[in-house]
């Protein structure tokens, strides 16, 4: 596991990486990537729909030719300082600090926050100052919109992050309060159904309000949001992000670090025994040992053992047992090892992402597409829900996640929609 990329460089490179490196998160890596990749294939299929005349641009007034006006200049030195307080903050303190508590911590460069915000500032300045006219003017533009993507993409980045922050804490409700302001500005802890839900609602009210015709725009968007889940979870599993699943009993882990196979039943509750502090946490996770989740699944042989149960060395909540001979931060690994759940949902959402793909010019209805993924989507999740680890609700008598009552919800909204235009269609 690679925490950040200066473990991944340390490890395949060996030395010692410059110290920026440990500022560079795997996980933030692969969502950044999942948003560059949407943003491409979304702009792709917004074109092919205006192609088609399914989608048209809209008519917008805009000045153009004035000075950069106070807020312009504000929310760029804003933005400097914060981008300056904080890298050259990090630069100075090298070593000295830890990556994942830095970044929401208070720390920074108060000289480079004001040289980067001046900087920042200074440069819309000039630059509007070169496109000013004697007298401003309005002039009427029309915006495609493919053309909106940046703002789509913007939107969906700020209100996924608000909306997995939000349902996390509800889903972890006794956690959040025995802390409620470490837990919001924890980096660890998103729920992506969250993140889905705020995300969509934001960008849909902000399609309306430019004109965007709503079903072609969810369509456009179906398989996308499957390829970037896809990319997403990789960045869970590369950094061991806690969304492993249960674990495994038909597998140990060696002293050395290796996982193989368990012939003996009590191999489980041996390596529980031998790691009290991380006993202790799991009952405190679960209610008891009793309650820890298990399955017992032994995988053919030809297939590498850690397909089925993997310890997620060094991961980046620093969860488990310490690795022996291991120095420093993310040394943990969890035993008994678990079910590798993120590679599981990687491989089925790229294999539905090229379903819903080759569908996208077969499936004429508006809305319909959209529909299949939502179901397919809620099918995925309910299933892996099986065996991943995730605090339950009581609710009359049976134990469902939030993201399973989510899934079941996903799959009777699909469905609906489904119906509701093939009926529409057929009037």
């Amino acid at each position: 596991m690679y925490p950040n990329l200066y473990q991944f460089l340390k490890d395949v490179f060996g030395g010692d990486p410059p110290g920026f490196t440990r500022y560079i998160n795997s996980f933030g890596f692969f969502v950044a990537l999942a948003f560059l990749l949407s943003g491409f294939l979304l702009i792709r299929e917004l074109r092919r729909k205006e192609k088609q005349g399914l989608l048209s641009p809209k008519e917008e007034t805009i000045r153009v030719g004035e000075p950069a006006g106070f807020w312009e200049l504000l929310s760029n030195l804003l933005f400097g300082f914060v981008v300056g307080f904080k890298i050259v903050g990090a630069l100075m303190a090298g070593d000295a600090v830890n990556p994942q508590e830095y970044i929401f911590s208070s720390e920074g460069s108060w000289p480079g926050g004001l040289i980067f915000g001046g900087l920042l500032a200074g440069l819309r300045w000039y630059e509007k100052k070169k496109q000013a006219l004697p007298k401003p003017e309005e002039r009427k533009v029309r915006i495609w919109p493919h053309e909106r993507v940046g703002d789509i993409i913007i939107l969906g980045a700020v209100g996924g992050f608000l909306g997995a922050k939000v349902f996390d804490n509800l889903e972890n409700w006794d956690r959040f309060i025995q802390d409620p302001i470490a837990n919001l500005l924890a980096p660890s802890g998103l729920t992506f159904y969250g993140g889905l839900i705020v995300a969509a609602a934001a960008i849909l009210t902000f399609a309306h309000r430019k004109g965007i015709g709503l079903l072609h725009l969810v369509d456009a968007t179906a398989p996308i949001l499957m390829i970037a889940y896809a990319v997403g979870r990789i960045g869970c599993q590369v950094s061991g992000d806690g969304d492993w699943g249960v674990f495994n009993t038909a597998y140990k882990l060696d002293p050395d670090g290796s996982i193989v196979a368990s012939t003996d039943p009590s191999d489980f509750p041996r390596a529980l025994e031998q790691n009290p502090a991380y006993t202790q946490y799991l009952v405190r996770e679960f209610g008891s040992l009793d309650k820890i989740p298990t399955v017992h699944v032994k995988g053919p042989d030809f297939l590498p053992d850690w397909l089925f149960a993997y310890n997620y060395p060094h991961n980046v909540n620093e969860i488990g047992t310490p690795i022996p001979g291991c120095e420093g931060p993310y040394c943990m690994q969890l035993n008994p090892p678990v079910l590798p759940t993120p590679f599981y949902e990687t491989l089925a959402c790229t294999a539905l992402f090229f379903v819903l793909w080759g569908l996208r010019k077969r499936i004429r209805i508006p809305g319909q597409l959209f529909g299949l993924y939502l179901v397919l989507n809620g099918i995925e999740r309910f299933t892996i829900e099986q065996v991943r680890v995730n605090s339950t609700y009581d609710i009359l008598g049976f134990h469902p996640t939030q993201a399973e009552l989510i899934a079941v919800g996903l799959v009777l909204a699909g469905s609906l929609l489904w119906w509701r235009q093939s009926r529409t269609s057929s009037v």
